[in-house]
């Protein structure tokens, strides 16, 4: 059976002379993804190759001028370190955390059709966007620019995953 993997940080430099890894997070649970004991699994971007990806265990992080600062188990120094810079951390499906009732993973919002509450189809989610208080959901008609819906309720009425579906009521100004 295949697995999906889903991108959890990218590992962009070595942090000082102990094999500590700095890390740009692209998930929304970086105090879980980098606790200690936590298990992840590098992956080189040039061969995307999962057959022979390590995974390590976490064993210390902190939260370090916008970035991530990981100590991995198996990795000793900054000799073994060097070689994962500008590797992907990845988890697979089977850690993904069940989420409470109205919250979604972006790969389930993304690719979702959107309609309005009279039916109306504005174009698919191509993106989500999180530039402060909530996110916003960049929705690319079939033609034209694209719109940007804020994801709050008094605009998202029904998000249906199963049948990538997603129903607004369009407020004044929004296309």
């Amino acid at each position: 059976m295949s697995q999906d993997w889903f991108n959890v940080a990218k590992i962009v430099n070595t942090h000082g002379v102990r094999g500590e890894l700095k890390l740009i997070a692209q998930t929304d649970f970086p105090e879980e993804r980098f606790k200690p004991g936590s298990r992840l699994t590098l992956v080189n971007p040039e061969t995307m190759n999962m057959a022979n990806a390590p995974e390590f265990e976490v064993a210390t992080s902190r939260f370090q001028k916008n970035s991530y600062i990981v100590k991995f188990k198996e990795i000793e120094d900054i000799n073994q370190a060097l070689k994962y810079k500008g590797w992907q951390l990845k988890v697979s499906s089977e850690q993904l955390f069940e989420l409470p009732k109205g919250e979604y993973y972006y790969f389930e919002i993304i690719g979702c059709a959107v309609a309005t509450e009279e039916g109306e189809h504005l174009g698919q989610i191509t993106e989500i966007l999180s530039p402060g208080a909530n996110d916003v959901w960049v929705v690319q008609p079939p033609q034209g620019k694209p719109i940007y819906i804020p994801y709050i309720d008094d605009v998202v009425k029904q998000v249906d995953i199963g049948n990538k579906k997603i129903i607004i009521h369009l407020l004044e100004g929004l296309v």
